[in-house]
């Protein structure tokens, strides 16, 4: 079924069907969910919110996250914001989003609360009723108003608007029209083979695009349904896969990692799994891990290539029997997918250069940010940040973020590609390799590694195993063994700044 709005997408699903579920909950069926979008666009057109009016969200990852998401968003801008925020980030996002209303669950002492109201934006109270199905909620707020355009969203109106991470500059407003998430929706259901019968058990949190449109939208989208926990916990994930059943999964390649290391001790839970597919995107996924995760639950694993600007998916591995391509993040998935040079031509099959994409799911530009969009876009194209290939059969390589290249002395480094020989060692459970300052070279290569339970593993260890496959230049020249590596709030690794966070300051 075709749809370009929220509203029209929710129409997907059978009445009795299940829509939104939660561990230990009845699931909220497509019927209660229609009459709760109702309910919701009713409630803020009556307090003076409408169309393209934005609502920013603090709730607890859960069903009701998942329902106030497109609940609001069939009527008005959704703004979800992360809920581990300090106040004075609050008061930052919630300023430069320019909110008309804070959504927030009812007790729940929030310091987005405080940053409301210091900027005088009002706050609305969700109050969860669960009896009534997962994600089930009533609203109460004093705000009282006419919304300038109330009743459904249209396809052009802005249905979703995020920052982007902002590791090295100010973060950069990316809104996202209904027709470009539901663009994305469809791109998703179709490389999934998605249908009534599918069931997404999510784990990923719901204030980052990955889970709002992979496991969220695309479920809805394809009339199946999505069962929303409480946020990722390696402890309950295997108890959570045997209650709800799920037909997939979706996560970054760490969660995956967490829950490979607690695999050999749940075999009960992965021989009764009965998983189509696992999907991983939001980093690349190292074929070690993958080729573990397709053994562990018996089932193919289909690396994905997503980012926030392209309302998450660009590329993905097929299902099979097309083919899967460890180290690839697959073929064009929704978009247009080229390789461009620094002065925007595009190169042909096998070059190495900038991934850029250009496509229906793809925002039309960075809000208020005309020096950002005249360095994004050339020619029509969205210019990724990623550097890669495309091969002779339409799969793309990424070699990295442009912006996390080592340069050493002149001589770049791909951090992926070092990661992947690493990864072979077999006492090593996880690698992150970045660039850690250097006075004569400018940046040296780094790497910080997590042995695998049980095992442990030396500095020179790994040096010594990475020389014998790397260029010299290439081998990192410090490597910490650590117990966790620090991850950013959606669980990626994250590169920029790990030197400074683990002490590595510049060398001789």
């Amino acid at each position: 079924m075709a749809f370009a709005t929220v509203s029209e997408l929710l129409k997907v699903g059978k009445d009795g069907d299940p829509a939104l579920g939660a561990p230990e909950t009845k699931a909220l069926d497509y019927a209660g969910l229609r009459a709760l979008a109702a309910a919701t666009v009713g409630d803020l057109n009556a307090m003076g919110i409408g169309r393209d009016d934005r609502v920013a969200i603090v709730l607890p990852n859960g069903p009701e996250m998942a329902a106030a998401f497109l609940c609001v968003a069939a009527g008005a801008t959704t703004a979800p914001l992360n809920p581990a925020y300090r106040q004075e980030e609050f008061e930052f996002y919630i300023a430069d989003l320019k909110a008309k209303a804070l959504l927030v669950q009812a007790g729940d002492q929030t310091p987005a609360r405080a940053a409301a109201a210091k900027l005088g934006v009002p706050t609305i109270e969700l109050t969860p009723t669960r009896d009534n199905g997962a994600g089930s909620y009533t609203l109460a707020s004093s705000l009282r108003g006419a919304a300038a355009k109330p009743g459904p969203a249209q396809a052009e109106d802005i249905a979703l608007i995020l920052h982007t991470s902002g590791t090295t500059s100010r973060p950069k407003i990316v809104p996202l029209a209904q027709s470009n998430i539901c663009a994305s929706a469809r791109h998703i259901g179709a490389t999934l083979a998605l249908g009534a019968g599918d069931k997404c058990l999510n784990i990923m949190p719901l204030f980052h695009i990955h889970g709002l449109i992979a496991a969220v939208l695309s479920s809805l989208g394809a009339g199946g349904s999505t069962v929303c926990t409480p946020g990722f916990n390696a402890l309950k994930f295997f108890a959570w896969l045997d209650e709800a059943k799920p037909s997939w999964y979706t996560a970054v390649p760490t969660m995956h990692q967490a829950i490979l290391s607690r695999a050999e001790r749940n075999a009960a839970s992965l021989a009764a799994a009965k998983l189509r597919f696992i999907r991983s995107s939001s980093a690349s996924l190292p074929p070690q891990v993958m080729l573990e995760l397709e053994k562990a639950f018996g089932c193919p694993v289909i690396e994905s290539y997503g980012m926030t600007e392209a309302a998450h998916q660009m590329a993905s591995n097929p299902l099979p029997p097309r083919e899967r391509k460890p180290g690839s993040v697959g073929v064009a998935a929704g978009p247009e997918i080229a390789i461009m040079d620094e002065e925007g031509k595009i190169l042909p099959q096998g070059a190495l250069g900038e991934v850029v994409i250009r496509g229906p799911n793809v925002t039309k530009g960075y809000e208020a940010n005309p020096d950002a969009n005249l360095k994004a876009f050339a020619g029509g194209w969205f210019r990724t940040g990623d550097q890669g290939t495309l091969d002779e059969g339409g799969y793309l390589r990424i070699t990295g973020r442009l912006k996390e290249l080592i340069n050493r002395g002149g001589e770049k480094v791909s951090p992926l590609e070092v990661d992947e020989i690493i990864m072979d060692h077999p006492a090593v459970a996880q690698v992150v390799t970045f660039a850690m300052p250097h006075d004569k070279l400018g940046e040296e290569v780094a790497a910080a590694v997590v042995p695998r339970d049980g095992m442990s593993v030396t500095e020179r260890e790994i040096r010594d195993f990475a020389a014998q496959r790397l260029a010299d230049f290439k081998v990192p020249r410090r490597v910490v063994v650590l117990a966790e590596i620090p991850k950013g709030a959606t669980g990626k690794l994250q590169r920029i700044g790990l030197a400074e966070k683990l002490g590595l300051g510049g060398n001789k």
